[in-house]
């Protein structure tokens, strides 16, 4: 007769105050950035097609184009976008590769989140060197 009166936890949806506390596993916030960088792609395309029609028009527009992006704030956001791009396409072939239902269990989605943000921190670090004339 315990076993009726047995106090059950109670499961509650997570209110707005506790996001802040709320720890996601890795792969969460893989899969919340491959949605963001997703949206960045989508609302700035128009304006990287604007910037690459008037670059292709002709060599004074392109000369007026290199000297936009010499500006620091400019190629912060080319390095945002560049991000956003390889940020996405990474983490679109993860999604690949568990579409294909490889990888689905616990540890493997931690490992490959972890390798996903790997790749393309490394991949924007090299974008970042290059587009700041490191080399």
């Amino acid at each position: 007769m315990s076993a009726v009166n047995k106090d059950r936890p109670q499961f509650r949806n997570i209110g707005v105050s506790q996001i802040v506390r709320y720890r996601m596993p890795l792969s969460a916030m893989v899969s919340i950035l491959h949605r963001i960088s997703g949206l960045l792609i989508f609302l700035l395309l128009p304006f990287v097609l604007y910037l690459l029609e008037k670059s292709l028009t002709s060599e004074i527009s392109f000369d007026h184009f290199k000297g936009v992006l010499s500006h620091w704030f400019a190629r912060l956001v080319v390095l945002a976008l560049a991000w956003a791009y390889l940020h996405h396409f990474c983490a679109g072939i993860r999604h690949l590769f568990q579409d294909a239902h490889v990888g689905l269990t616990k540890e493997a989605t931690r490992k490959t989140a972890v390798v996903t943000l790997v790749i393309s921190l490394l991949l924007t670090t090299l974008v970042a060197l290059k587009l700041f004339g490191a080399f």
